[in-house]
């Protein structure tokens, strides 16, 4: 408790400075409506600065707030290094980052580590991919696993078939022991996303897990999506081989 107190007043202050800052800022600015360089600069170190101790903070409503900010960020094009540093570490939060007290995991947040994933497919980069994709392999929440496969999808990066690769492998985890409908429905937009991205896909296991998904034991709406995917992944081979025979 005495941690979450001391980071929560931290983080308040930090607020607070900001308030002031921006305050002045445009207190001095009044005549002109746009921000100068280093009055810009203030503002975003200051932003950057409270995102950073919000992230690290013990409470979770705190990181939803730190989250608050990031989406602020990202849709201001704010989004440098800092905010993906910030999005990783939520997005591993109780997986790969744990704290534990008396043997017990005290940070398992799984709507934070959610809705980061959702952030980095704002982000859009590769960088965010790169962290999708740590999601993917080491989460065990289908709430988190559908977010960071529509993230995926978003951005469409499939280099050397790993995101593919990737995505059929969790949906296949899930499926011997768990199916989960929602989880399987966001794997088939998002293979139809890097089809479309990509011209096609190359990996026979993503074909095996959409077959996986049209004939195994999901609910009706689900296995007629994954035979419409299936339909619509043809017309990319017919447009490769029209091209091929030019």
């Amino acid at each position: 408790m005495r941690g979450i107190k001391r980071v929560s007043l931290v983080a308040v202050a930090l607020v607070a400075v900001a308030a002031a800052a921006f305050a002045q800022t445009s207190g001095e600015g009044s005549g002109n409506q746009e921000l100068s360089v280093e009055e810009s600069y203030l503002q975003e170190s200051v932003e950057l600065m409270i995102i950073r101790e919000q992230t690290r903070a013990d409470s979770r409503d705190m990181k939803l707030v730190a989250l608050e900010y990031i989406g602020d960020a990202i849709s201001s094009g704010r989004a440098g290094p800092e905010v993906v540093s910030a999005l990783e570490y939520l997005a591993l939060e109780g997986v790969v980052n744990q704290a534990r007290e008396s043997g017990r995991l005290v940070n398992n947040y799984p709507d934070v580590r959610a809705k980061a994933a959702a952030h980095l497919g704002e982000l859009g980069t590769e960088e965010a991919k790169d962290v999708l994709l740590k999601i993917v392999l080491a989460d065990p929440e289908p709430m988190v696993l559908t977010e960071a496969i529509k993230s995926l999808g978003t951005i469409g990066l499939n280099e050397n078939e790993e995101t593919i690769s990737a995505i059929s492998w969790i949906v296949t985890r899930f499926d011997v022991l768990n199916p989960d409908n929602i989880l399987a429905l966001s794997a088939l937009e998002a293979f139809e996303k890097i089809a479309e991205k990509n011209g096609g896909l190359k990996d026979p296991s993503a074909i095996r897990t959409i077959i996986r998904i049209a004939e195994g034991p999901y609910i009706r709406p689900v296995q007629n999506r994954a035979r419409e995917t299936l339909n619509n992944l043809r017309q990319y081979n017919a447009q490769r081989s029209s091209e091929s025979g030019r």
